[in-house]
């Protein structure tokens, strides 16, 4: 089946106001950067968006875009903020999550990959002992009071685990290095990071590929991601990114 899309109205297609979009990337490497603009140009709001790797810090550009339209109403990560505390405080993002007026969820890295791993295999929820004797065992973490949930625990083999629910987006925006027409996918080094499980778990995975090939040229023991998790493919231009932004 040829999956590839040939416009972005096409590619971002179906998404409604009140989204839960994956994005994927570790921080500037392989952020989806075309979708995103897409978005913004599309107008859409209230929409959450569920992360990994702080991408939505790589696209400083486009973040700084959603805020200023105030699209976004939630961001799920687990490192959703500048590195600089004086640079963020003075930032709009972290400006309208200090006011409440964007909320931000945070979760342990491998828990959050667990997360959507979980949601991808039809697993409702899980035990981890990440966290265990901390804050995360208590509540989950938000800037949002009327939203913090004490989480249940259980002892396992003589430790204490914490609950944790699986995580199923509606879209996954993923940029890919390679698709093929049947959106089988290869990436570039850490521009795979949470790709792989955000695109099982969502209900519709969107791509933007730099390299677009016929099917059957990709060896099938180096596909990262299958075609079956892949909905739409878009090709796109490689794009630059200047690291100083985190």
């Amino acid at each position: 089946m040829n999956k590839i899309v040939t416009n972005l109205e096409e590619a971002v297609a179906g998404i409604e106001d009140g989204a839960t979009i994956a994005i994927g990337g570790f921080f500037a490497a392989g952020v989806p950067r075309t979708l995103l603009k897409a978005i913004i140009e599309k107008g859409v709001t209230d929409l959450t968006l569920a992360c990994g790797s702080g991408p939505m810090l790589g696209a400083v550009n486009e973040l700084e875009e959603m805020v200023k339209n105030r699209q976004i109403k939630k961001v799920i990560d687990s490192y959703g903020l500048f590195r600089s505390a004086t640079k963020g405080s003075k930032h709009a993002f972290e400006q309208q999550i200090r006011a409440g007026e964007i909320e931000l969820e945070i979760y342990p890295m491998g828990t959050l990959a667990e997360k959507y791993r979980a949601g991808g295999a039809g697993i409702p929820a899980f035990f981890t002992p990440t966290g265990s004797g901390s804050i995360i065992e208590n509540t989950t973490l938000t800037n949002i009071d009327s939203n913090r949930k004490k989480k249940e625990t259980r002892e396992i083999d003589g430790q204490t685990c914490v609950l944790e629910y699986a995580l199923k987006p509606d879209f996954a925006f993923i940029h890919a290095h390679t698709s093929d027409y049947e959106g089988n996918l290869r990436y570039r080094k850490t521009a795979r990071s949470f790709n792989p499980v955000m695109a099982m778990a969502a209900r519709i995975t969107i791509v933007e590929a730099e390299n677009i090939v016929p099917a059957g040229e990709l060896d099938p023991d180096a596909i990262h991601t299958p075609g079956i998790f892949v909905q739409r493919v878009i090709k796109v231009p490689r794009t630059s990114f200047n690291i100083t932004n985190l």
